[in-house]
């Protein structure tokens, strides 16, 4: 009756009943995992959020297939904010990047053809190609030092049926950011085998050194998609306000702008309310941003202390984003350590495995949660993994 693509093992993992049981029981929960900026304590402008919703532009009907154009204007703001130049026209709004995402490879891809992805990297992608019948293939990142693309791993990957390569700028949980020279190698590689870059950039604007990284959109080499959205930019998951913005050889853009306008048109995703109030919502992110870097430098430090008291666990380096990751003893799985803090320390981490580091000793723990609760239950963890 139903659809192979969507033949997804669904049984619930022995994490996530845990956690459930936990929850269902009472106990306390110190998250550790928190990922949604508006259950953290960050203080929004609710009068003028509220304000923006109120437009009475909002009870016309004006359909647009790349979203309306004030709203694309105040995208393409944002990069020249950023210091870089994006035309409203090669803007193409959706409700979310994993909306962006499926646009993309329904230009990209006939059944079976294969997008590259990073590895490690958070658990989105799959389900996103197999609802698309997009296959994936793996392209490491190495850690020395530092992270970086494995540029030998990621040409081995390729085949005569891979579309792109995906990039998270920066990496999430890494937190690292794509260099200027792995920028450029990656667009001559691309460009070279008739390729697309898939750059996803909803953490570019959190980075912990004040120089900017440099956007995808930048790229002229190679024809790129770069996808970001309000829901890490100015922390509002909820508005459902996302984009694509295509860059690239002047022919492919144009080529790849008609067919995604027509993609678009079929389905006219997004709302007028949220459109019109695009420029308002994207001025939030300057307070937003500024108190959520203060509680990730604060959670940082909170870390690096309570790491400098012990010896057997330490933080791999990352240069932006909202995670840290941890390396712990692997005195056992990853998945049995977490249900362990959960069930003997009332903590909640994410383990290795959910991000496809394929060893074990890794957990993944959030920089945005409250900094009480993160220093609590930091100290909680260390108890367990350094015993």
């Amino acid at each position: 009756m139903f659809a192979g693509r969507t033949n997804w093992n669904l049984t619930t993992n022995k994490l996530t009943q845990a956690l459930a049981g936990h929850r269902a029981s009472g106990r306390e929960v110190l998250d550790l995992s928190v990922s949604n900026p508006t259950e953290c304590g960050f203080r929004y402008d609710q009068k003028a959020i509220m304000r923006a919703l109120c437009s009475p532009a909002s009870l016309e009907y004006h359909p647009d297939p790349k979203g309306l154009e004030q709203a694309r204007r105040a995208v393409a703001g944002y990069y020249e904010g950023r210091g870089g130049m994006v035309k409203p026209e090669e803007i193409i709004l959706t409700t979310s990047t994993s909306e962006a995402y499926s646009y993309v490879f329904r230009l990209l891809c006939n059944p079976g053809d294969e997008l590259l992805i990073p590895t490690p990297s958070y658990p989105l992608f799959d389900f996103l190609a197999d609802i698309q019948d997009v296959k994936l293939k793996r392209y490491p990142l190495i850690y020395d030092h530092g992270w970086q693309i494995d540029f030998h791993g990621l040409q081995q990957a390729m085949t005569e049926r891979t579309r792109g390569v995906i990039v998270v700028h920066p990496n999430n949980p890494t937190g690292h950011f794509t260099k200027p020279a792995e920028m450029a190698q990656l667009s001559q590689i691309c460009a070279t085998r008739q390729m697309t870059i898939i750059a996803d950039e909803v953490f570019l604007d959190f980075a912990l050194e004040e120089q900017r990284p440099q956007s995808f959109t930048s790229s002229q080499e190679a024809l790129t998609f770069t996808l970001s959205g309000l829901s890490k930019i100015s922390g509002l998951p909820q508005m459902k306000f996302a984009w694509l913005a295509t860059s690239g050889p002047e022919n492919l853009k144009t080529e790849a702008l008609s067919r995604l306008e027509m993609i678009a048109d079929t389905f006219l995703s997004m709302n007028a309310p949220v459109q019109l109030a695009a420029a308002a919502f994207l001025e939030q992110r300057y307070s937003f941003q500024s108190q959520l870097m203060q509680r990730v430098r604060n959670n940082l430090k909170e870390l690096a202390g309570q790491l400098a008291a012990q010896r057997h666990c330490s933080r791999l380096e990352l240069e932006g984003g909202w995670y840290a990751v941890l390396r712990v003893p692997a005195t056992r799985s990853d998945e049995e350590l977490a249900i362990a803090l959960l069930q003997e320390k009332d903590v909640y981490v994410h383990p290795g495995h959910l991000y496809d580091f394929h060893q074990e000793g890794i957990l993944v723990v959030s920089l945005i949660t409250p900094e009480s609760v993160f220093a609590t239950g930091l100290a909680r963890l260390l108890e367990v993994v350094t015993r």
